[in-house]
């Protein structure tokens, strides 16, 4: 298979124009990390953006960061932690999940919308995308947004190539707001809930003023013996100890909850945030649901009555981390028909190649909502050249 590897945006607009001309279908590839993730791959080539690499502005009293989209995450966020700031939403690392190598890229966050569990007080990656550069389907570098959040008329490209997996475009530069890293970092940790208790518990504090960075559920058997509904509370120290003291009282019909923090909780959020308590075993699946909070008991329920299935809660109920055997299906009959009745959408992060091939790996899209998306692919993209059927089958 060809593999291209531009040096700038210059070259890979040459690239494209003229891979363009051939209507040669492209895959694009960052660190690799995710290249599980989507419908298997259709195509004759891979465009990589490794050799776009490099921090291009940092402006840390205007909390702005761009780099080139292959630049190494961790080179990005090593950089920001060295001046106390971090990205808000917290981006997740698939490579434990996905049994996967390589690199996570800067660019990829973007293309993806890869956010954690911080998302439900700072939103998604694309919150705080306020600006990119790519190349389209004809090969022109197209730029939008900049360095300031602001209002837009219009299509507003910046939110729609976040989330688009690559399909309207090459992305090369990308351009982030940061925050300030919080003095105190602590989690209150509730022992023995069943998942509707949990849930219960997490909705009361996340419609307190307490404001949670983090609300999770992991139940019996998922990383510990015994089911664990975990609340994260930053900021500075003085605050954190109040709210820690209002949130025990709020909560005290749910029984006293542990203190965690320093190193244990850190390591409890990064596996929150990777899927860590799902990883093993690697031969199952691994579906990502998203509901409203208070459906999820039921959802799972409804799953757990056709299929075998584990899972956690992330974002007070919102999402749900699920597992289940790859055989067949891999539960997608199960897993559709719950998010049908309860609401919702689902993605199939991990499954066979066989599996991902037959059944649709994102949501499918009401007719409406696949002419929208078609056309704008055909705006972007008028040949289909970038990762086509990634997500769709027709696009």
């Amino acid at each position: 298979m060809r593999s291209y590897e531009p040096q700038s945006a210059d070259e890979a607009a040459d690239i494209v124009r003229d891979v363009a001309a051939r209507t040669e279908r492209l895959r694009l590839v960052g660190g690799g990390t995710k290249a599980g993730i989507g419908r298997p791959a259709q195509d004759e080539a891979t465009l990589s953006t490794t050799g776009l690499s490099g921090i291009t502005l940092y402006e840390p009293a205007e909390m702005v960061v761009s780099a080139l989209a292959g630049t190494p995450l961790a080179q990005v966020q090593a950089l920001l932690a060295e001046r106390g700031q971090m990205l808000p939403f917290e981006p997740m690392d698939h490579r434990r999940l996905m049994g996967s190598t390589g690199t996570p890229t800067f660019g990829a966050v973007a293309a993806t919308n890869n956010s954690g569990p911080r998302r439900i007080n700072a939103g998604a990656a694309r919150d705080s995308l306020i600006g990119v550069r790519f190349v389209n389907g004809r090969g022109e570098i197209i730029k939008s947004g900049g360095r300031v959040m602001k209002n837009v008329t219009g299509l507003d490209l910046v939110k729609l190539m976040a989330g688009a997996w690559g399909t309207l475009g090459l992305l090369t530069e990308v351009t982030f707001k940061v925050l300030p890293v919080q003095e105190r970092v602590t989690t209150l940790v509730f022992a023995g809930l069943d998942d509707a208790r949990a849930v219960a518990a997490l909705s009361a504090a996340l419609g307190s003023p307490f404001e949670l960075t983090g609300a999770a559920h992991l139940p019996a058997g998922c990383g510990a013996s015994q089911a664990r509904t975990a609340m994260r509370v930053e900021g500075f120290s003085d605050s954190v100890a109040y709210r820690l003291g209002e949130l025990t009282k709020l909560l005290r019909r749910f029984g006293a909850p542990e203190v965690v923090e320093g190193e244990a909780g850190t390591d409890l959020w990064t596996a929150i945030r990777d899927g860590l308590p799902l990883a093993e075993p690697v031969d199952t699946a691994i579906w990502r649901i998203s509901t409203a909070p208070t459906h999820a008991p039921a959802l799972t329920a409804a799953v757990a009555a056709e299929r075998a299935a584990r899972w956690f809660y992330d974002w007070g109920g919102g999402l749900i981390w699920l597992a289940t055997a790859a055989e067949g299906d891999a539960g997608a009959a199960a897993v559709r028909a719950a998010v049908a009745k309860h609401g919702g959408h689902a993605t199939l992060v991990r499954a066979p190649d066989a599996v991902r091939a037959a059944v649709p790996v994102f949501e499918p899209l009401s007719e409406p909502l696949m002419r929208i998306t078609t056309g704008l692919k055909a705006a972007h993209d008028p040949g289909g050249l970038f990762n086509p059927g990634r997500m769709y089958a027709s696009v």
